[in-house]
Formats: structure tokens, C-alpha cells, sequence
């Protein structure tokens, strides 16, 4: 059986290796964890790194975009409601 490790635990790991105050031998052994492993969520680590600082995410992005254009329909629809109530407003005084 396989052990499974939280995504808490691997960045605490990642980040040992990075500040390289141990060697990733002395991190596998203290953490009883197969070097390769550990160069495995390194590796995972700094691919994922960049993404952490582009500018949103695309669903997000689509999300926003159809919360604005809800949000403007919505407006149209009082301004709307607003020149129907007040011409009809006219017509009954």
C-alpha cells in the first residue's frame, strides 16, 4: 500500500529542500520519504511556480465576465422599468 502525504506536509518538505540547509539525503531520511520522491515535488513545485503570479485564472476570468454582463442586463432592465413607470405615471395623473 501506498503512502499518501497532504499537500501541507509536501510543501514543508519542498521548502526544507529549498533553503537548503540540509542535503535532500538528510530531508528523505528525517522525513522517511525516498529521495526520489521528494525530487519528484520539487520538481512539481517549481513547474506550478509561475502560475502562482499570472494574472487570474481563465475561469475566474470567465466568472467576472458574466457577473459584468448580468450586472449591466440587470441595469438596463430598471432603466427600463423606471421610464415605463414614470411615462405611465403621466398618463394616469
Amino acid at each position: 500500500m501506498r503512502k499518501s502525504y497532504t499537500p501541507e506536509f509536501k510543501t514543508q518538505v519542498v521548502l526544507e529542500v529549498l533553503k537548503e540547509e540540509k542535503t535532500m539525503n538528510e530531508i528523505a531520511s528525517a522525513h522517511g520519504i525516498h529521495v526520489n520522491q521528494i525530487r519528484q515535488w520539487r520538481n512539481a513545485f517549481l513547474e506550478q511556480m509561475p502560475k502562482v503570479f499570472e494574472k487570474g485564472n481563465k475561469k475566474v476570468e470567465k466568472m467576472k465576465a458574466e457577473y459584468e454582463q448580468i450586472i449591466e442586463s440587470l441595469y438596463a432592465e430598471v432603466g427600463r422599468l423606471t421610464t415605463q413607470l414614470s411615462w405611465l405615471k403621466k398618463i394616469w395623473n
